[in-house]
């Protein structure tokens, strides 16, 4: 098929693009790189340069693809809580432009989506269908959520009224080479400062825990859900259920690595302003997706910390 991926040059979008050429498919990436980076694509790729936000070249580029997934999104929380309004716009209009013409044209969507939809959800096992837990609109940390929750709902809508094929997926902490830490990303920011021994910054006090996934199992996922009939019309969890505090990762971080850093604790407003909020853990329950594409993860967090310290160390 020829396949449009929106974010292409992205941290999971690109890793997405190698597998879709792997497996034989043609690849149209759109981003306007402002997070992503070109250097991610190879050659095999074409691309183009543009906005999601721009309906005409939405509404073009996907008349001529046979399926689109749809990564192109503002990501990170220091993205979110900096410039609020940009990231709604981007992540509400842009996937409206992209249903629409999905839409219109026939094509099948598939939709990333994140774990924090959730929001302060703490349950031991969060399953799709649990209910969003979230913090007032005058916080603007809840603005990823909601956006991302409006997109799941849109995508719904085009399926319950226009049966159009949409496939839905919740990233839960998706880690590995190719992410940038200074969008707050928390597993190459303390890798990058272990090889380099300087302080690890930890924002809170570390007893928040997450569990990681690496983006190779997330991929393997990713295929498993987009190219299944059972999936169509659903919301699917991808992630690991290991749970690690924060305190346990840096202390991880610095085994793996071998480095000399030393921890300290960052309070929340000073990271990120004042009145940040943020949710103690977050646990993926994965019996949907094991059931119905078979799909469990393969790699651990110690896997992940050495592949991101291969890349780091290369580039150095």
């Amino acid at each position: 098929m020829k396949i449009l991926v929106t974010g292409g040059s992205g941290f999971i979008g690109s890793h997405l693009v190698e597998r879709l050429i792997l497996v034989g498919h043609d690849v149209l990436v759109l981003d306007d790189f402002s997070t992503g980076v070109y250097e991610n694509l190879n050659s095999q790729v074409e691309v183009i340069r543009g906005s999601i936000l721009d309906h005409q070249l939405v509404h073009n580029t996907v008349s001529s693809v046979d399926y689109v997934f749809h990564l192109a999104a503002a990501v990170g929380v220091f993205n979110i809580v900096e410039k609020p309004l940009q990231s709604m716009l981007i992540n509400i209009r842009g996937t409206e432009n992209v249903l629409a013409a999905a839409n219109e044209f026939s094509v099948p969507v598939f939709i990333t989506s994140s774990s924090e939809v959730y929001g302060k959800n703490e349950s031991n096992t969060l399953r799709e269908s649990d209910d969003r837990i979230v913090g007032s609109p005058a916080i603007l940390r809840w603005s990823y959520s909601e956006a991302k929750a409006i997109d799941e709902s849109l995508g719904i809508a085009y399926y319950a009224e226009h049966n159009l094929p949409v496939r839905i997926v919740r990233f839960f902490n998706t880690v590995g080479p190719r992410q940038l830490g200074r969008y707050g990303m928390v597993v190459p920011r303390f890798v990058e400062a272990a090889l380099k021994n300087e302080t690890i910054k930890i924002y809170g006090d570390g007893n928040q825990t997450r569990c990681f996934a690496h983006v190779y199992d997330a991929i393997d996922a990713v295929i498993a859900v987009a190219f299944s009939d059972k999936t169509i019309g659903k919301i699917v969890n991808i992630g690991n259920n290991k749970e690690i505090s924060i305190n346990d990762l840096a202390k991880k971080v610095i085994e793996v690595t071998g480095s000399k850093s030393k921890v300290i604790h960052i309070g929340y407003d000073e990271a990120y302003g004042s009145g940040f909020e943020d949710m103690q853990r977050r646990i993926p329950s994965l019996e949907l997706i094991e059931e119905l594409v078979g799909w469990k993860p393969k790699r651990g967090l110690e896997d992940i910390i050495t592949d991101i310290e291969e890349e780091m160390t290369r580039e150095r």
